[in-house]
């Protein structure tokens, strides 16, 4: 096992990460920007080091600076967290070239799985199921009319070497197509400095739903079950669950199959997101793999017991898993509601300021991960998560109940933030009964969806 583990990130990932480490017995370094200063993660760490001003890219973002914090403090290794470095693979090969174990895949694999396009040809080749497209990047716009002379319209324009909705579009026609291919490749040379892109068909009304894995170096692969991300936000994520409302075990074992099958195909290690979308008629579709450990993990956590980030941690020192597919169990139904400073009434946006007053729920099922307290200033330069909200239930009724009455006990004052339109949500009917896609909330803030907080009464 590693004696001292630097945490390459910030905020409440890196606070998860320093938890996990002490019960290992692992030291750990913080590193932080100078408007990171006050932040819990560089308090209960055993030892700290500024790195840089707090623009990401003069800080956070910056390898060299948290590799020269890793050389000074004698680290031999680098947990990323989740964004920042988490998926660069360049960053990874530098680990290497230092001898400082990289906490995370190998960066040949974090590269493959990065094109999306090359990505998807892999899982393909391997038997996952994936969405009819382009069969690797698009040269020019005349490919472009050929692919979907093939596909038929709708089609998605999708970025080759990102996500979160950066380098998307929906074209429902080809009077559409050459604008909407500029606007793509515009901004995804902008958000990842790669502009190729790749086409698929259009899903229309999915759901999003990931399968979390665990693979060691000794070739040992296991699923531990799926989550439900369907309820997001111009493609961010607000509302995960797990199990999902519409899987069954046996789909449950198939996109557990296939998501082994793909790991095993790349040769994955670590802990790893295999992304599905699901059609009305109960066909999956592979994504993308995420190659670090997710925001949402805690709810994988909840219904299996297993701590994904100590799984991480000893994989990465060359241990095997502790346990066998068979020995998975799924206990309860476990939801999380990601709480931001942001403005949900004007669009969801962000607003960094003081936090005046924190008052976290409690009580049984109850989890809360966050690095905020009353009087933190929020920074303008991250990302606005304040807390993860966590509930565990005997069943998806009770964990709603229990969501509902932690929403109702969870107190902050200064900065805006999503609490009351989550409440919202948990009333509702169409949330309640499992019947909604990844148009939930557009449709809900536009006010399509008929709303009657009584009649989800029924549901107990």
């Amino acid at each position: 096992m590693f004696k001292k583990i630097l945490v390459a990130n910030r905020g409440e990932i890196a606070l998860r990460i320093i938890r996990a480490c002490k019960e290992l017995g692992v030291l750990t370094v913080a590193v932080y920007s100078e408007a990171d200063a006050d932040s819990l993660h560089v308090r209960f760490a055993d030892e700290d080091v500024c790195i840089g001003p707090g623009p990401p890219a003069e800080s956070y973002l910056d390898a060299k600076r948290v590799i020269a914090a890793a050389e000074i403090t004698n680290t031999e290794a680098i947990h990323p967290g989740y964004g920042f470095l988490a998926e660069n693979a360049d960053f990874a090969e530098v680990c290497q070239s230092c001898d400082i174990a990289f906490i995370g895949p190998s960066p040949k694999v974090i590269q493959l799985l990065g094109d999306k396009s090359l990505a998807k040809k892999t899982m393909r080749n391997a038997g996952v199921p994936t969405i009819p497209g382009s069969d690797g990047v698009i040269k020019s716009y005349d490919d472009a009319i050929e692919i979907t002379k093939v596909i038929g319209y709708p089609v998605i324009i999708k970025a080759a070497a990102g996500g979160g909705g950066r380098g998307m579009r929906v074209v429902e026609n080809q009077e559409d197509l050459e604008k909407a291919l500029d606007m793509a490749r515009s901004e995804a040379g902008v958000a990842f400095g790669n502009s190729e892109v790749y086409i698929e068909k259009y899903i229309a009304n999915p759901r999003h739903v990931e399968v979390q894995i665990l693979a060691d170096n000794h070739g040992n692969i296991i699923h531990l079950g799926e989550r439900d991300c369907t309820i997001q936000r111009r493609h961010q994520k607000l509302i995960e669950e797990s199990p999902s409302a519409i899987v069954d075990d046996q789909l449950r074992q198939k996109m557990g199959k296939a998501s082994i099958r793909g790991a095993k195909a790349v040769g994955y290690t670590s802990a790893g997101t295999v992304e599905f979308l699901i059609d009305p008629e109960g066909n999956f579709y592979f994504m993308e793999v995420n190659t670090r450990i997710q925001v949402e993990h805690t709810v994988t956590e909840e219904i299996t017991n297993i701590d994904l980030i100590k799984e991480q941690i000893e994989i990465a020192a060359g241990k095997q898993l502790r346990c066998k597919q068979s020995d998975i169990k799924f206990n309860g139904h476990a939801i999380e509601c990601r709480v931001t400073a942001e403005n949900a009434v004007n669009n969801f946006t962000p607003v960094p300021g003081r936090i005046t007053t924190f008052h976290t729920p409690g009580g049984l099922g109850v989890r809360v991960d966050t690095h905020a307290y009353a009087g933190y200033e929020m920074p303008e330069y991250y990302d606005s998560l304040i807390a993860k909200l966590i509930v565990h239930g005997k069943d998806r009724s009770e964990a709603i109940l229990r969501m509902r009455r932690a929403l109702d006990e969870f107190i902050v004052e200064g900065v805006p933030t999503p609490i009351d339109f989550y409440k919202s949500i948990f009333e509702d009917p169409v949330f309640i009964f499992g019947n909604y896609d990844t148009s939930y909330i557009d449709k809900l803030m536009a006010g399509v969806l008929a709303k009657n907080p009584a009649k989800s009464k029924e549901v107990f």
